[in-house]
């Protein structure tokens, strides 16, 4: 069971990037590490990756839920790895109430796929501490997100982590192996980071309003959409803590940050 905790637990976005920086010691995994040795260390965390799209809202509620391979062309040692975290029927039960606008259903097909337990396995590499991933509801408009994200604030008071994984900037079309970005990905990138840092996230919903350079960013919304759910949870007097603040492969944002 669940126990109420007086500390209200951060919110947090990682870009996560390569699957492989889920076995890589690099510059993003060691600070997904010492995210994880910073913050308060939460009862369970509610996850919203990239990698689950859905017709409707769900939340994974197995008690072991599987780890998911969603990539193909990777090394065994990465196709082999487990993260055994358990599930919680108590954090499957609180969201389903906490969430009020929509019909939010059981899934127990699901798991953890690479956007939660890559990272996952980085901050808590034991995964002793529960996962629950919420689907995107790719019936919903951004602005629907982002009130999604408004109504999950509440359990950052009862000790739960909300996660959001995926890429500010991502553009796989366009990649590049140069270990830089293009002028418009970096520009995307620092109005992002501008915006976020001004509590302004009215331009951030509506990326669509902001001309070529964000239609190039986000190529595809699915890895775009975490980052409303965590600016959504957001409350006021949260502090913005930036980290990994590299636009690398051309057109990948590794920015994260922690608001708290």
């Amino acid at each position: 069971m669940l126990m109420k905790t007086q500390d209200r637990m951060p919110v947090l976005f990682i870009g996560h990037g390569s699957p492989m920086n889920a076995i890589g010691d690099n510059e993003f995994s060691r600070a997904w590490r010492e995210i994880g040795r910073t913050v308060p260390e939460p009862r369970a965390i509610l996850c919203i990756s990239a990698h689950w799209e859905s017709r409707g809202t769900a939340v994974t509620a197995m008690d072991e839920p599987r780890t998911i391979h969603d990539f193909y062309g990777f090394p065994r040692e990465l196709n082999e790895m487990q993260y055994p975290a358990p599930g919680s029927r108590d954090l499957v039960d609180l969201v389903r109430r906490t969430v009020k606008s929509k019909d939010v259903s059981e899934d127990m097909g699901w798991g953890l796929d690479h956007g939660s337990w890559s990272v996952l396995c980085r901050m808590y590499p034991d995964a002793s501490i529960p996962v629950v991933q919420l689907s995107l509801n790719r019936d919903l408009k951004n602005l629907d997100h982002y009130q999604l994200g408004q109504e999950l604030q509440p359990l950052r008071d009862e000790g739960i982590m909300i996660l959001g994984s995926g890429n500010m900037v991502h553009n796989l079309r366009l990649a590049t192996w140069v270990d830089a970005g293009y002028d418009w990905a970096i520009q995307y990138d620092a109005d992002l980071k501008g915006w976020i840092q001004s509590g302004d996230h009215d331009p951030v919903v509506h990326y669509e309003r902001h001309g070529e350079r964000a239609q190039l960013s986000v190529n595809s919304e699915e890895h775009y959409l975490p980052l409303l759910y965590t600016l959504g949870a957001g409350m006021p007097g949260d502090e913005v803590k930036f980290f990994n603040e590299r636009v690398i492969m051309g057109a990948i944002s590794m920015r994260g940050f922690v608001l708290g």
